[in-house]
């Protein structure tokens, strides 16, 4: 296992060579820098990032914030340490979102030159991490510099990474941070002055959406709001803080049918992800929520480009294409996504995970964003929810099943040489996904995605056909060769 960083200043189970480390097993993920904590990030890990950071990026001025986890504080600490002993100036938030932290480095309009934020996201309490994103609001991923940022990390040789400051760099608290949040989403969200009374769940998962909420909710005082698990907790003592699972959403649904609400909201741990039951208490798919939030956003952007993950049912596509937008497939993570969005001009993305992005928050994400657009679109309809998501319920759809194989790329090549003679379509950007579409007969329409996850050892298949039959003779197809 990758530990880290012992009181000699080396990994305890990692291999010397040469004088450098050779670590085992990276915590440097496609998206972000993610691991046990403590364990495979510690402190001692955190500053050697403060260091290695400036050693590769050279940057003058930082922004720093953190989540609830038990060892976000400890680990802030030690990254602004390794800053600032080179002459970085930082400026704390403290605990706040994701898309709190990103919307204050969009705010600041390139005065910074990178930001730092300490969270793991959705994973378990066990767990911590970092997410480094560019000035620009562009993260710092697979392909834009996570490989040159490990490689520096690791290199104890580089005379860049030994340099100290002779002056030591300076830290400032935001405190006005959170205000300047709340105003921005509301200025974006342009709620209507006539909204009516409506009453909704909402599940915080003891995440740092907690932390926000009654901020923004004190501004909306049509809202009436029934909360779960509100209080910021890095143990997460009720449940995994993660709205991709069903399994996670039972107290909110339990809650939205005692109190007669129009629907429920669930946030991830850090808040950039949200997921939406309806006022019968049935979970939304992402990718359908993609189509929602789409045809919402097309009515004033028309002609517009929205991207979606290739994980996404086809009535994504279909549902763009008829408000009159455009639309294109993209791989899976936020770090690649948010570099589509900018390179094409995209106005929204989705992603099967319930991440949702605005271009006008600088492709980034919110979960608060997207609940107040939803409480727009239900009050622009006048129905209830269920009647608004279920007509997109187009065709049958597995959840994301996941396998653990030996050579996921060996066996993504095996797929595709098995299914090539009769697919329709076939695209590499992630993966492959394969269509097989049959205009004879549309109800044997089918298509597969299969792709190694970016942040476990597993592969990831999801299948949509035309009937319930089809997809499950598919699945077990599929099952049966994987």
């Amino acid at each position: 296992m990758f530990l880290g960083l012992g009181m000699n200043g080396c990994y305890p189970h990692s291999v010397a060579k040469n004088d450098s480390i050779v670590q085992p097993m990276s915590v440097f993920k496609a998206y972000d820098i993610r691991g046990l904590s403590p364990g495979e990030i510690d402190a001692p890990f955190a500053e050697r990032l403060g260091r290695a950071i400036f050693a590769q990026l050279s940057p003058k001025r930082v922004l720093v914030g953190r989540d609830m986890r038990t060892t976000s504080l400890e680990l802030e600490t030690a990254l602004i340490r390794g800053l600032t002993e080179n002459g970085v100036d930082v400026v704390r938030i403290g605990l706040c979102s994701t898309p709190m932290f990103n919307v204050l480095l969009g705010l600041a309009d390139g005065s910074f030159d990178l930001g730092v934020m300490v969270t793991a996201s959705h994973n378990p309490g066990k767990y911590n991490g970092f997410k480094v994103t560019l000035g620009n609001c562009l993260p710092i991923g697979q392909g834009n510099g996570m490989e040159e940022l490990e490689k520096m990390f690791f290199d104890e040789a580089s005379p860049l990474f030994a340099r100290r400051s002779d002056m030591p760099g300076t830290v400032t608290d935001d405190t006005t941070a959170l205000n300047r949040y709340v105003a921005h989403i509301l200025k974006l969200a342009k709620i209507p002055t006539d909204m009516p009374k409506m009453k909704i769940a909402i599940d915080a998962g003891n995440g740092m959406g907690g932390a926000v909420l009654p901020r923004l909710l004190e501004n909306l005082p049509w809202l009436e709001v029934d909360h779960l698990y509100l209080e910021p907790d890095g143990s997460f003592p009720n449940h995994e803080a993660n709205p991709l699972k069903h399994e996670t959403l039972t107290d909110l649904i339990g809650l939205v049918g005692r109190a007669s609400c129009c629907m429920g909201v669930a946030f991830d741990g850090d808040a950039d992800r949200v997921g939406f039951v309806d006022e019968k208490g049935e979970q939304i798919p992402g990718d359908l929520l993609t189509a929602l939030f789409a045809e919402e956003i097309l009515e004033t952007t028309p002609d517009a480009l929205v991207l979606y993950d290739v994980r996404s049912s086809w009535t994504v596509p279909e549902v763009i294409a008829e408000v009159g937008g455009h639309s294109d497939a993209c791989k899976v993570g936020h770090a690649n996504i948010k570099k589509m969005m900018r390179e094409r001009s995209a106005a929204f993305a989705g992603e099967l995970s319930m991440h949702f992005y605005f271009h006008e928050l600088w492709n980034c994400e919110s979960g608060d964003l997207a609940m107040l657009l939803m409480l727009k679109l239900i009050h622009a309809r006048q129905k209830p929810l269920s009647e608004i998501w279920k007509p997109l319920k187009r065709y049958a759809k597995s959840e994301e099943i996941n396998f653990e194989v030996a050579d996921p790329k060996a066996k993504i090549a095996e797929l595709k040489a098995a299914y090539a003679a009769t697919a329709t379509a076939v695209s590499e950007i992630d993966g492959v996904r394969m269509e097989f579409r049959y205009p004879e007969d549309d109800s044997q329409n089918w298509w597969f995605s299969v792709r190694a996850s970016n942040t476990e050892p597993l592969l990831r298949l999801n299948v949509e056909a035309k009937t319930e039959t089809m997809l499950m003779h598919r699945i077990e197809e599929l099952r049966a060769k994987i």
